[in-house]
C-alpha cells in the first residue's frame, strides 16, 4: 500500500497535463500512485494518460463514459486510491520539487493527523505570483497539531482540494463527497476541517496553481456562478445530520455569507444583470441559516453582513457607492497633505540652505538608503577612529529603520531632519546617487563611492541598449552624477569605464576599494564567528553562490542553476549559502525555493546577511555568473567559478567591457553537469584555477592594500597628502571648485 494517492481529475489540459503528471512521477518521495480520472474530455487528455500508465506502473487510467464535472471526477477516483493519504491535483497545476518528502516527514513528526494543509503559490500566464495570504498562519502552527474549535482562525486557509493531504480512512469514515457544479471545494474542505480531530500544517509552497489566461471557470461570469448556494445548503444540510457540531454553525456561517459576498463583488463571476438576483439569494440564504444569536464579525465585511438582515438590493449598491466615494476622497485628501508636506519641507530645506556647512558633519547612505553597509560603512567607521570630530549621520529609508544598528545616528528620507542635515552637511558620501531634488551647495564634497569594478555597461553605454535601459532615466541619472566631487577606483580599468560612461566634473581617487580592506587584511576569528554563527562546522567546505540579475528577463527570476542538483553533487563536507542581489531577493521565487530548501537543510540562505564581505570571508570558494562580487572575493585569493550558461543573451541584451568567459578568474562553466564536474574532479582547486586567479588579481585588484577607507578618510575629510610610502601611482586628491562646475559644458546631448 503507497503512502499518497494522488487523485487527477482531467478536462481538456492536454496542453497542460504532461507538466502536471512530470512533477508528481519526479518527486523524490516516490512511494505513491496516481489515479488520473479521464473526464470524458474531447482532446488528447485520455491518450496521454494511457501513455503515462503504460510507461509508469505508479499511474492509473480511468476512463469516466460520460463528463461529471470536477468534483465527482474527484469522487470516481477515490474507490481506487489505496494509499495512507489521499490528495488531490488539479490538471493544469503542479507540484513543487520536494513536495511530498517535506509531506512524508511532516506526516511521521506529527503522528499521521486527519489532515495536513500546505501552501501554494499563483502562477499566472504573464509570470509567478506570490504565496498565499494564509502563508502566516502555516508559519505560526509549526508542528503541532490543533482542532478548528481550538483554533478557528484556521477555517480561512484557502478552501480548495488540492492544498491538503487527507488520511484516506478519515476521508471514507466521514463519506465525504464533492457535489456536481462550482464551488464544490467548499463544503468538502469545511466538513473536513471542523470534523478532523487532528489537523497539521506545513509552512512550504507544495502546488503552482495555474491562473489560466482563458478558460478558468472562476473568471468566466454567468449563472454557473449561482451554484454557491447549493454548495452551502449541502453543507449546512451535512451539519445538521451532527448535532456535535453545533459549536462550528456560526463560524461556517460567516464563512459562508463572506465567500457569497466575495463572489458577488466579481464582476467576471457575477454579471451585472444578476446581481440584483444574486443579492437575494444571499439575503434568503441569510434568513434560512442565520444561527441564533448570531454576530457578525469585528471585520472589514461586517457592515455588509449586517445589511442583508435589513436592507434591500439598492441599500446594499448605495452603500457600496458611499463606501468606494468615501475611500477614494480620504485617498485624494492624503494625496493633498502629503504634497502640502512636501512642498513646507522644500521651503525648510532651502531655509537651511542659506546657513553655514557644518564642517563636521558627514552624511553616508548606501544601497539606496536601504542598508548600512558596503564602502560607506568602512569609511564611517575608519572615521569614527582618525576624524572623531566629524560626526556621520546614515539617511535610511523609513522602512529599513530597524534594521540599523543599535545606537547609529540616523534621519529618515524626506523628514525634516533629513532635510536639515542634507543641506548643511560638508560632506556626502554614497554608493547611488542621492535624490534629484537636492541641491549640491558650494563647499559640499559629494564622495561617490560604486558598487563594485564594473563588468556590464552602465550609465552612458546603456544608450545603445534599450532592454537594459529600460525604466533607467540616463539622462536623469548623469545630472544626479553631475554633483560627484571624487569618484573611488580599485583599479585603472573601474577609472577608465567610470569617466568614460560617466561624463562629469570629478576627481578620481586611486584607493582601492574600502569595503574590501578586511578582505585584503584578512580576518580568520571574525570568519569563524560567521560560521558559527550560521551553524557551519570547522572542517565543512564552504561555496558562496552569488547570481546576477537578467535584463531580458524583467519581472521574473529564473534560477540559472538546479540549486538541489549542485548541492548533491558537493557531497558530505560541503555547505551551499546561497546569496541573492538585493533585486533578486524582492522576487517571489526566493521565498518559494530558497526559504524551502534552507528549512530543509540542503543549503544555507544567506540573502539577508547585511554584510557581504562576512560571508565572503566564512566561504571557501565562489560561484557566480557576472556579479561584481568577483572582484571583491579575488582578493581572497580563493577559487571562483563563473558560471556563465547565457552569456551571450547576456553580452547581447547588457553588454559588457570584457569577455568574462575569455578572461576569468577561474573556470567557467556553461551547463549544471559541467558545474557539478568541476567540484566532483577537485578542478575548482587546481593549478589553472591558481593561474587564473593570478591574472586576474593583477588586473583588478592594483590599488587595494587594506588601508583604502584610511586613504580616502585622510585625503577627504582631513585634507592630507597622499602616503608615498603607500606605493602605487596616486596623485594628490584635488576636489573641482564651484567656479569649475559651472564653466564646464555637458558632455552628453
Amino acid at each position: 500500500m503507497p503512502r499518497f494517492s494522488i487523485i487527477v481529475p482531467v478536462f481538456k489540459v492536454q496542453g497542460f497535463l504532461r507538466a502536471c503528471l512530470d512533477s508528481v512521477l519526479g518527486q523524490s518521495f516516490a512511494d505513491l500512485e496516481v489515479i488520473a480520472v479521464d473526464d470524458c474530455s474531447p482532446d488528447g487528455s485520455g491518450a496521454i494518460l494511457d501513455e503515462y500508465a503504460a510507461r509508469d506502473p505508479r499511474v492509473k487510467a480511468v476512463h469516466l463514459p460520460e463528463n461529471v464535472g470536477l468534483g465527482r471526477a474527484r469522487n470516481a477516483g477515490l474507490p481506487h486510491a489505496t494509499g495512507d493519504y489521499v490528495l488531490f491535483l488539479d490538471s493544469d497545476d503542479r507540484y513543487t520539487p520536494g513536495l511530498l518528502r517535506a509531506v512524508a516527514d511532516r506526516l511521521d513528526a506529527t503522528g499521521d493527523p486527519d489532515i495536513l494543509v500546505f501552501d501554494h503559490v499563483r502562477t499566472h500566464w504573464w509570470g509567478r505570483g506570490g504565496r498565499s495570504d494564509a502563508a502566516g498562519l502555516l508559519e505560526q502552527a509549526g508542528t503541532r497539531t490543533f482542532t478548528i474549535r481550538e483554533h478557528p482562525e484556521y477555517l480561512r486557509l484557502f478552501l480548495v482540494a488540492w492544498n491538503k493531504a487527507y488520511r484516506r480512512d478519515f476521508f471514507l469514515r466521514h463519506g465525504f463527497q464533492y457535489r456536481p457544479g462550482l464551488y464544490e471545494d467548499a463544503p468538502v474542505t469545511y466538513q473536513a476541517m471542523v470534523t478532523a480531530e487532528r489537523i497539521a500544517c506545513l509552512d512550504r509552497v507544495g502546488v503552482e496553481y495555474r491562473q489560466r489566461r482563458q478558460g478558468a471557470i472562476t473568471r468566466t461570469p454567468g449563472r454557473r456562478h449561482f451554484d454557491i448556494f447549493e454548495q452551502y445548503e449541502g453543507l449546512f444540510a451535512f451539519l445538521a445530520g451532527r448535532p456535535g457540531l453545533d459549536w462550528a454553525r456560526p463560524l461556517l456561517f460567516e464563512r459562508a455569507l463572506d465567500h457569497m459576498l466575495f463572489t458577488l463583488a466579481r464582476p467576471e463571476r457575477v454579471l451585472r444583470g444578476d446581481r440584483k438576483a444574486f443579492y437575494r439569494r444571499i439575503r434568503a440564504f441569510y434568513r434560512k441559516r442565520a444561527p441564533r444569536g448570531f454576530v457578525p464579525p469585528q471585520e472589514a465585511r461586517r457592515g455588509e453582513i449586517r445589511l442583508l438582515a435589513v436592507a434591500p438590493f439598492r441599500v446594499h449598491l448605495a452603500v457600496g457607492v458611499l463606501r468606494r466615494a468615501s475611500g477614494a476622497a480620504g485617498r485624494r485628501a492624503q494625496q493633498v497633505r502629503e504634497a502640502v508636506a512636501r512642498r513646507i519641507k522644500r521651503c525648510w530645506y532651502r531655509v537651511q540652505s542659506m546657513r553655514p556647512l557644518d564642517p563636521c558633519l558627514a552624511v553616508y547612505s548606501a544601497g539606496h538608503s536601504r542598508a548600512v553597509n558596503g564602502d560607506p560603512r568602512a569609511i564611517h567607521a575608519r572615521a569614527a577612529e582618525l576624524a572623531p570630530h566629524i560626526r556621520g549621520v546614515w539617511v535610511v529609508q523609513p522602512d529599513a529603520v530597524g534594521l540599523l544598528p543599535p545606537g547609529t545616528d540616523h534621519v529618515t528620507t524626506g523628514s525634516w531632519r533629513y532635510y536639515r542635515v542634507m543641506a548643511r552637511a560638508k560632506y556626502w558620501i554614497n554608493n547611488c546617487n542621492w535624490a534629484g531634488d537636492l541641491v549640491k551647495r558650494p563647499g559640499t564634497v559629494h564622495v561617490h563611492t560604486h558598487q563594485g569594478t564594473p563588468l556590464k555597461y552602465m550609465a552612458l553605454d546603456l544608450l545603445d541598449r534599450p532592454g537594459a535601459r529600460h525604466g533607467t532615466d540616463v539622462r536623469g541619472m548623469l545630472r544626479r552624477s553631475d554633483r560627484w566631487d571624487v569618484s573611488l577606483v580599485a583599479n585603472r580599468h573601474s577609472e577608465e569605464i567610470w569617466q568614460r560612461a560617466y561624463p562629469c566634473h570629478f576627481t578620481s581617487l586611486r584607493s582601492g576599494s574600502p569595503r574590501n580592506d578586511v578582505l585584503v587584511r584578512g580576518d580568520a576569528a571574525r570568519a569563524a564567528r560567521v560560521r558559527d554563527r550560521l551553524g557551519i562546522g570547522p572542517f565543512e567546505t564552504v561555496v558562496l553562490y552569488a547570481p546576477t540579475p537578467r535584463d531580458y528577463r524583467k519581472g521574473r527570476h529564473v534560477w540559472r542553476v538546479d540549486l538541489e542538483a549542485l548541492t548533491a553533487s558537493l557531497g558530505a563536507g560541503h555547505r551551499l549559502l546561497v546569496r541573492l542581489h538585493p533585486s533578486l531577493a524582492r522576487h517571489h521565487e526566493r521565498a518559494l525555493l530558497l526559504r524551502d530548501l534552507h528549512r530543509r537543510g540542503t543549503l544555507t540562505d544567506v540573502t539577508d546577511e547585511p554584510h557581504v564581505e562576512d560571508l565572503m570571508l566564512a566561504s571557501d570558494a565562489l560561484i557566480t555568473d557576472y556579479s561584481a562580487l568577483m572582484f571583491d572575493y579575488a582578493h581572497l585569493d580563493r577559487p571562483i567559478v563563473v558560471h556563465a550558461d547565457d552569456w551571450a543573451a547576456y553580452l547581447a541584451a547588457r553588454g559588457a567591457y570584457f569577455d568574462i568567459t575569455a578572461e576569468p578568474p577561474g573556470h567557467v562553466t556553461r551547463t549544471d553537469e559541467e558545474l557539478a564536474t568541476v567540484f566532483t574532479s577537485g578542478a575548482w582547486r587546481d593549478a589553472e584555477s591558481a593561474r587564473l586567479r593570478k591574472v586576474f588579481r593583477e588586473r583588478f585588484c592594483e590599488y587595494d592594500d587594506g588601508r583604502a577607507a584610511e586613504r580616502v578618510v585622510r585625503q577627504v575629510l582631513l585634507g592630507e597628502a597622499p602616503d608615498p610610502a603607500a606605493g602605487g601611482d596616486r596623485a594628490a586628491l584635488t576636489i573641482p571648485s564651484a567656479a569649475d562646475r559651472s564653466a564646464r559644458q555637458p558632455e552628453y546631448s
